[in-house]
């Protein structure tokens, strides 16, 4: 008996000292690498230079230069701002846009998805949202973030861990975004804007003021040097349009209830610097869809812009961006131009304060093209129409090394040129074709060629392809 009984206690014994050891499954801890770009050395006040040689001669009465109204001639105006720096702006609406794993419950960022730390149950569109540049070049839809810079919780680091499934407590919904999703999100065009600061008295003009303030040295800091120049209105409070209105940084507002304005993009004359301008909050974005068909029924020229505010997105929102790319956009007519505000707003600074000049002798057109910005500009493209002059008619073009990304084709009543003079487009792509050497999945593929197709045509452009297999 007393053996037996000594078998029980150590049995006991065994068990208690087992089910007190954490037995903890196995996962890999991953590097993460992500790429801000310099923002604090973009290129400003850009003077570009294009020479075209034609099959004919040509003259001057022949060829009118201007630049469109829209980036890329588009017919319609979208543009997207979500407020409350929210989580999903990067988990749902980013991730739809750029093809990337969507979910009903679960949130993550760049970090998981880099190291491909995700949870079960996700689902894809299977293509990527965006419209043409007219050239049949791919541009993804971008839209516009709210920031919380003076929340602590935009700091929070990504827990990944990569294999580990006992839980999936890191895929909960986080405070908001943080940095690093941001980061990731301004490679891919997205903006951002000002929104609710940390005051203790969210209507003293002279508090919010100084928050303003100390909200933009924080963007700077964790930005590489990339300022903020947009104020979403929060809570329908004007006191922040009023702040807005004296502090010089902020460029272009937009609000609900307290704009009085709609913005007709046909009918801008001006440089819209302290405009505020109407948008629409909804619940069920998917009811929009007979107001943006109205609008669209009418000439382009009466046509206003379709702003909606939203927080936070889910299936719907998807469903209603597929929608767009389906009917409006690279899948559809291809007549929506959906940038963010930042970018719109510069396009449409260009737009009114370039000079172009032109010259021709014989069969050479020479094009030079100023393009004066504005303080915190980061978007230096834009698109000219050479009227008269059709693409069939052009032996060769040549550009100055400030432009780094260029594309052409025909529009109704000649040629247009696609001109971006972004400093870093080759460092940018490069780093997505070492993501996708490094990790050859198709997302990877997709993003690293979108970025290389921005570039010009170059030595260095088709290195890259060949890097990715192209």
């Amino acid at each position: 008996m007393n053996k037996f009984y000594s078998l029980i206690i150590l049995f006991f014994l065994t068990f208690y000292i087992v089910s007190c050891v954490k037995i903890k499954d196995n996962y890999e801890q991953t590097q993460f690498s992500n790429y801000l770009y310099p923002y604090s050395s973009e290129n400003s006040d850009v003077t570009c230079e294009i020479i075209i040689e034609t099959k004919s001669d040509i003259s001057k009465t022949d060829i009118e230069s201007s630049i469109p109204v829209l980036k890329y001639n588009k017919s319609w105006l979208m543009l997207l701002t979500q407020d409350d720096c929210m989580h999903a702006a990067f988990s749902n609406t980013w991730a739809a846009i750029n093809g990337k794993p969507l979910y009903a419950t679960y949130f993550y960022d760049i970090a998981h998805l880099v190291a491909g730390d995700m949870p079960p149950g996700f689902y894809k569109l299977g293509k990527t949202l965006g419209y043409t540049d007219g050239t049949d070049k791919e541009v993804r839809f971008a839209f516009t973030t709210t920031l919380a810079p003076e929340n602590e919780w935009m700091d929070e680091p990504s827990d990944v861990r990569l294999g580990y499934k006992s839980d999936y407590y890191r895929f909960y919904k986080k405070n908001g975004l943080i940095w690093d999703n941001v980061k990731s999100m301004l490679n891919f065009g997205i903006g951002i804007a000002f929104h609710d600061v940390v005051t203790d008295d969210v209507h003293n003009v002279d508090s919010i003021y100084t928050h303003y303030e100390i909200a933009q040295n924080l963007i700077r800091s964790k930005l590489n040097g990339r300022g903020c120049k947009v104020l979403a209105e929060p809570n329908g409070n004007y006191d922040y349009v009023k702040a807005a209105l004296v502090y010089d940084d902020i460029q272009f507002m937009t609000a609900q209830g307290n704009a009085k304005e709609t913005l007709y993009p046909f009918k801008v004359v001006g440089d819209l610097k302290k405009g505020l301008f109407s948008r629409v909050f909804n619940n069920d974005p998917n009811s929009l869809r007979p107001e943006i068909e109205s609008n669209l029924n009418l000439p382009k020229e009466n046509r206003k812009a379709i702003h909606i505010g939203v927080h936070g997105t889910d299936f719907k929102w998807v469903s209603f961006l597929e929608w767009i790319n389906d009917k409006y956009g690279k899948d559809g007519d291809d007549s929506v131009w959906f940038p963010s505000i930042e970018e719109y707003y510069e396009y449409n600074y260009y737009r009114i304060h370039s000079k172009i000049e032109t010259a021709i002798s014989g069969n050479v057109l020479k094009i030079k093209i100023h393009m004066p910005a504005g303080k915190y500009f980061y978007y230096p493209s834009i698109s000219l129409n050479l009227k008269g002059l059709h693409p069939d008619n052009i032996q060769s073009i040549q550009t100055s090394e400030v432009v780094t990304g260029f594309s052409f084709g025909d529009y109704n009543e000649g040629t247009m040129l696609n001109i971006d003079c972004y400093k870093h487009l080759y460092e940018r792509a490069a780093f997505y074709c070492e993501q996708y050497v490094a990790n050859p999945t198709d997302s990877n593929y997709e993003d690293a060629l979108y970025f290389i197709n921005q570039l010009k045509d170059s030595d260095k452009k088709q290195e890259l392809l060949r890097r990715i297999g192209f």
